[in-house]
């Protein structure tokens, strides 16, 4: 198959698959921690949540437990929180094609998986807006993403304000026996701020996926016209 062709299908079924994820509730649980280089801990974030999706398909984040953060070598910023929902468990749909240069690197197995190889980055970065560089793996049957390496873009440096980001490597798994979804994310990084080199640690895992909605549509009742030429209290003739 042609290069161009596998691209242009996986989007396809990256499409599908995002609106089948629309159709499911699950729970992400992230742990964040920070360590001096020498190893002595500096701080632990913790969160546990239910996603759910509201009937316009907005997604929503009811969280179930979220001690407070001990945090003291880094922060986690709106972005963070951003690259949570959208960039760690990253979905390449035909929408999202224009935005990205994808190359082909080859083939490779992925545990018992063949996979197509792309090294994927953003064509342009527009303000505001959050990528993911990196690379992907590809289900040569299925044609869905099955495990992506990379970080989300831009790294953000203003004066003394800096807001860095770790590499991250995400699995997906059949949930469903139709799509993969993801279920583990897990970062181990060096983040090289201009004080001082941080580590920094990530997990997230994702389960409990539970389809909870359906595509059917309930129409607008209309008044039943009754039966001009039967006579009122009149029952039908058989």
């Amino acid at each position: 198959m042609p290069v161009e062709e596998i691209i242009h299908r996986f989007a396809a079924k990256e499409e599908e698959f995002r609106q089948a994820r629309d159709n499911y509730t699950y729970t992400q649980t992230v742990r964040v921690q920070a360590f001096e280089m020498n190893g002595d801990p500096g701080g632990e974030y913790r969160r546990t949540s239910d996603i759910i999706f509201e009937p316009d398909g907005k997604r929503f984040e009811h969280i179930t437990n979220a001690p407070a953060s001990t945090l003291r070598l880094v922060s986690l910023s709106h972005e963070d929180i951003e690259d949570l929902a959208n960039i760690q468990p990253f979905v390449l749909t035909t929408e999202d094609l224009p935005k990205y240069s994808l190359d082909y690197a080859g083939r490779e197995q992925v545990d018992e998986i063949g996979t197509y190889v792309f090294q994927v980055r953003p064509r342009r970065i527009e303000r505001g807006q959050r990528y993911f560089e990196g690379t992907i793996w590809v289900d040569d049957q299925d044609l869905q993403i099955v495990k992506s390496y990379g970080k989300a873009v831009p790294d953000i440096r203003h004066g003394d304000n800096e807001n860095l980001f770790p590499r991250f490597e995400t699995y997906r798994e059949n949930i469903d026996g139709k799509y993969w979804f993801p279920t583990y994310t897990r970062a181990d990084d060096v983040l090289h701020f201009r004080t001082g080199d941080v580590r920094v640690r990530m997990t997230v895992r994702y389960t409990n996926y539970k389809q909870f909605k359906t595509s059917a549509r309930i129409l607008n009742p209309q008044p039943v016209k009754p039966d001009a030429t039967r006579p009122p209290d009149q029952p039908p003739q058989n």
